[in-house]
């Protein structure tokens, strides 16, 4: 069951409060008002998450924090009459009359109207006024206003609504005819014909129509976000000072540029998406630089512990397990059976042929749960069973993304009485796996994982397969504090002087304490737990990229395509790196104090996971974060192509029985 009381706090403790919203009315009044209510059936699980929901009339409710942020800056306080022009769901204006004396709403949708009205009818909020209509032109019998909100975004602040503001009122309203480029801005009068104004940053909102807005067939802005504030343009020339290009990947200075992390107990070198090959390759470089030259021997991947211990039989020259299959055989595939893992998987055989065991470099998976494995399990049950659940099911898997934001997956992916009538079928099988999986471990001498450790797991396994199966938000908590426990024991099991190198998504391995991640979500990650456990023995070393091409599919599931990876956005890291015009580089980002400091402030970075959205990129694949605090170093690549996939074209025929990516 829900727990919305506490989800509600939670929501203003984390979303609110922690982002800067002092205000103690506001806190209350977020408190107090039960924002389940405001949002479509079906929708109330997602009522207190820190993101914009569809409503009805293609428009939606505003994230909390943009309601708090706005309704701060228009300073309201008791006793006050205030006007809302753009009523929506609602729950700005519930919001509001928790403080004020009376608040006045306009909406031009009737349907929207209506419903809010309702809403306010069955909460008992009696100080709130609805009234249909161009909210641009104001309500001039009800004024003069305190406090004016416009929950959208106009070429101006209109001229009417300035007029209905009392002396010392505000009106609080983005403007701008660019959806990039819109600002928050704040009009005061300050006298009978005198107004001030403040620029408080960067939002977007739904354009604003009406006769002192725009016209009806005006350009669609995007949903609204938080507001950033801008550094002079000189910052990609600091880049571009700070910069150390990067040779051809067969070039042995690549590797060796990377030497001044050899003494970490532990690199952990991310990716901008699952599907781009120069990454790959990237990592490949470096890992083996840092196994030849500085004795690391563990290489933990972002997979599936028993796939990884297949790759592992191979690249350790160890006998095949009797009834083993293919591994990374169920999606996404392409992740793993590509060429460029192969080919560093063909190169750590090489190296190891010629090593004692004891002194071999091992391929090992970090998830012990074995989520891609369990996902199919879930799926192919849901398809046999209740084939809607299933559909239901494959868009909450493609919204496990810490960054994911997009509020038309929503109404995809909305419960049904079926779906959770098949969880205790599916959760005795992903147990059934996950016991298999602990047995395949001690074949595969994985002696790290003790007596002790499988009681934890097996005991851990029912929360963590329930969580996974409602793609709840705690799922990626447990998942990537397993995965660091997993590499804990890896270390711990090859003695108090090893080493690790480990492949992960950036949203894995760049602190998530300085992303959108930690600091809206509470979540963490392997990264973060890194460096709380190992300090500055810890490398955190990100990838990206301006544009190019990718492979990644639409939806959890679907068919891997190769696209267009959209430029990145004027106001990202990415953009500032592209504006650097150095096609390839290293960014130490522990190097230049000057620079650090100009970067600290939180930006837009993009994340491509193994589902890539353009349409709504914004909200499906950009998050807030800080570069600077995030990684301890950047690595850049202009332009990037897709990997390929392994195909019957790639197929060997001197190959061992254990060679693992046979077609």
């Amino acid at each position: 069951m829900l727990d919305l009381p506490r989800a509600r706090d939670r929501m203003v403790n984390v979303h609110i409060g922690r982002r800067g919203i002092r205000d103690r009315e506001i806190l209350q009044a977020m408190r107090e008002v039960p924002r389940e209510a405001f949002v479509n059936p079906g929708f109330e699980e997602f009522a207190y998450e820190d993101g914009p929901l569809p409503i009805a009339d293609g428009q939606t409710i505003s994230q909390p924090y943009i309601v708090a942020l706005m309704i701060e800056l228009a300073n309201v306080k008791a006793g006050d009459h205030v006007l809302e022009v753009g009523t929506g769901s609602g729950y700005a204006a519930a919001v509001m009359s928790r403080i004020v004396e009376q608040v006045y709403t306009i909406e031009r949708h009737p349907g929207l109207a209506k419903t809010a009205k309702r809403r306010f009818e069955r909460l008992g909020y009696e100080n709130i006024e609805v009234r249909t209509g161009d909210g641009t032109k104001g309500w001039p019998e009800a004024a003069p206003f305190d406090a004016i909100i416009v929950a959208a975004s106009g070429p101006g602040a209109p001229l009417a609504l300035q007029e209905q503001l009392d002396v010392g009122g505000r009106l609080v309203i983005p403007v701008g005819d660019d959806p990039d480029l819109q600002r928050l801005l704040k009009v005061t009068r300050t006298g009978a014909a005198t107004y001030s104004e403040e620029d408080f940053g960067g939002v977007r909102f739904v354009p604003l129509i009406g006769e002192q807005g725009w016209p009806e067939s005006g350009k669609l802005a995007e949903i609204d976000r938080p507001p950033r504030h801008r550094h002079p343009a000189s910052l990609p020339d600091m880049i571009a000072m700070a910069a150390e290009p990067l040779p051809d990947f067969d070039d042995p200075t690549f590797g060796e540029l990377f030497d001044r992390f050899a003494n970490q107990r532990v690199v952990l070198l991310g990716e901008a998406s699952h599907g781009t090959s120069e990454f790959y390759r990237t990592r490949a470089a470096i890992t083996r630089r840092l196994i030849e030259k500085h004795g690391f021997t563990i290489v933990a991947v972002e997979a599936d512990w028993p796939d990884a211990a297949a790759v592992d039989r191979y690249v350790r020259h160890r006998k095949p397990r009797a009834g083993a299959v293919a591994p990374f055989q169920r999606f996404p595939t392409w992740m793993w059976r590509n060429t460029d893992v192969a080919a560093f998987t063909d190169w750590m055989r090489r190296h190891n042929e010629k090593l004692e065991p004891s002194g071999q470099a091992g391929f090992y998976g970090l998830d012990i749960y074995n989520m891609s494995g369990s996902i199919e399990a879930v799926l192919e049950y849901l398809d046999r069973i209740d084939p809607k659940a299933a559909k239901i099911a494959r868009e909450r898997y493609g919204c496990l993304t810490p960054w994911q934001n997009e509020p038309s997956t929503y109404g995809r992916a909305a419960l049904t009485s079926g779906y959770q009538e098949c969880e205790k079928a599916v959760l005795e099988q992903c147990r059934d796996l996950l016991a298999r999986q602990l047995d395949y471990a001690r074949q595969d001498g994985g002696d790290f994982l003790d007596a002790a450790q499988n009681a934890r797991l097996i005991a851990s396994a029912e929360r963590y397969y329930r969580i996974m199966y409602y793609g709840g938000a705690q799922s990626w908590n447990l998942r990537d504090t397993h995965m660091f426990e997993t590499l804990e024991h890896l270390l711990d099991a090859n003695g108090p002087n090893s080493k690790a190198v480990v492949w992960a998504h950036n949203s894995h391995i760049g602190d998530a304490r300085y992303t959108e991640m930690g600091v809206v979500r509470d979540e963490l990650n392997i990264g973060q737990l890194c460096r709380q456990r190992f300090g500055d023995k810890a490398a955190l070393i990100g990838l990206g990229t301006h544009s190019g091409t990718v492979a990644a599919a639409s939806d959890w599931g679907g068919e891997m395509k190769v696209q267009q990876v959209r430029p990145s956005r004027a106001d990202s890291y990415e953009r500032l790196c592209h504006d650097c015009r150095v096609p390839r580089f290293l960014l130490d980002l522990r190097r230049d104090e000057a620079l650090r400091e100009r970067l600290l402030e939180r930006r837009l970075e993009r994340f491509i996971g193994v589902i890539y959205r353009p349409e709504t990129e914004l909200r499906s694949h950009y998050a807030d974060a800080s570069l600077p605090q995030q990684f301890d170093a950047f690595v850049w690549f202009d332009k990037t192509t897709e990997v390929t996939p392994l195909g019957l074209e790639h197929a060997r025929a001197d190959v061992p029985d254990t060679y693992p990516f046979g077609l």
